[in-house]
């Protein structure tokens, strides 16, 4: 007997899921995907601390508390974010232009420097006027930074040698750079450290004016912050409403239409890979003049690397920098009294991951469709 022949019907999910190259994006959605990447990054990390016996819930609310529960906290908060604003901006110019300036970390180390050298050498006396001797300090830490950014920029515009291994490695050589002075010429005592500076080249604090304004007492925030409110507002002007600002975008954009346009794209390169190594430079003096008073070997608690999150999560944008370095800012804070205490940087590492991860939706759009 002959079998008798029939259909086999296999179920099929009635809906399909297609990735297409977006065309134009939405100007919204950049910020939405770093918001939804935040979240994101929190979910994940409250799920590994509740995987290590804590609890995510009360960990977010001590964080909080931490870093903007207070005028105090959050006085402290600011002063944590005014080298990231200025290391954000940094990598978010070099950034722009698709120079992956890994070596913020070292420019902030050489700036610092630079900016002793004008104190210990001594350049200028101690009793230089603070004005003269704050403005010095600050354009020998700019130039130092912008050297310091100069030698990856000049090997990647001359020779294409990859400015990410380049800057990395030249961060190691920063840090034991200024080990050598704070343990050989500039010690004091022995001790990693450089002598305390003159009052004349501290940064002013609101405290200095709290016999005026009482609310002052005890707050450290400093002159820094102005700084980078300022430079904020002129790398947005450079990059939005500049012809040179145009070239960089352009060469960011499509270098191969720039250079087939006529932008000198060796000389772009260099002086990008400069402003963001003196721009962290600056960060480095600000630091060492509104915070420690001193050159010495822990003067960063890795400003430089997280300065690569912030510029990515506030998707290039300038002002965006500022509220991002502030949230970090109370992440470095807090870290300080959240046990265990590593969880804010286990934090970073998540957020660095989702942002990166997020940049996907900004080249594709997904679809779900019919079959």
């Amino acid at each position: 007997m002959a079998a008798s022949e029939s259909t086999v019907k296999r179920f099929q999910f009635p809906y399909t899921i297609q990735v297409e190259q977006r065309l134009t994006m939405p100007k919204w959605l950049p910020g939405l995907t770093s918001i939804g990447a935040l979240v994101l990054a929190f979910i994940i990390g409250g799920v590994v601390i509740q995987a290590a016996g804590g609890q995510p819930i009360a960990s977010y609310q001590h964080i909080v508390k931490a870093a903007f529960g207070s005028l105090g906290t959050f006085n402290d908060t600011m002063v944590k974010a005014i080298p990231l604003i200025l290391v954000g901006l940094a990598c978010a110019l070099a950034f722009r232009m698709k120079l992956w300036n890994i070596g913020a970390e070292g420019q902030f180390f050489l700036g610092a420097w630079g900016a002793s050298v004008i104190v210990l050498f001594p350049i200028l006396p101690a009793n230089t006027p603070r004005v003269l001797m704050l403005a010095t300090m600050a354009v020998a830490g700019f130039i130092c930074g912008a050297v310091w950014g100069f030698i990856p920029g000049y090997l990647k515009a001359k020779l294409n040698v990859n400015e990410i291994i380049t800057t990395l490695m030249m961060n190691y050589i920063a840090t034991s750079w200024v080990l050598f002075w704070v343990f050989g010429s500039w010690s004091e005592a022995g001790f990693q450290m450089s002598p305390q500076f003159p009052k004349s080249a501290w940064m002013p604090r609101l405290l200095d004016y709290a016999s005026h304004i009482k609310i002052f007492s005890g707050l450290t925030l400093h002159l820094g912050l102005l700084f980078g409110l300022v430079a904020a507002v002129v790398v947005w002007f450079i990059v939005s409403r500049s012809r040179w600002g145009y070239e960089i975008r352009l060469i960011g954009d499509n270098s191969r239409a720039a250079y087939y346009a006529g932008v000198d794209i060796v000389k772009n390169t260099v002086l990008v890979m400069m402003i963001s190594g003196g721009l962290a430079g600056l960060a480095g003096m600000s630091e060492i003049s509104g915070v420690v008073h001193r050159l010495q070997g822990a003067i960063s608690p890795g400003y430089g690397f997280t300065g690569i999150i912030i510029a990515w999560l506030a998707k290039l944008n300038p002002f965006a920098v500022i509220l991002v370095s502030i949230l970090f800012g109370g992440l470095i804070q807090a870290g300080r009294e959240i046990q265990p205490s590593g969880v804010p940087r286990m934090l970073q590492g998540i957020i660095l991951f989702c942002v990166i991860a997020s940049d996907v939706l900004l080249r594709y759009r997904v679809r779900v469709a019919r079959r």
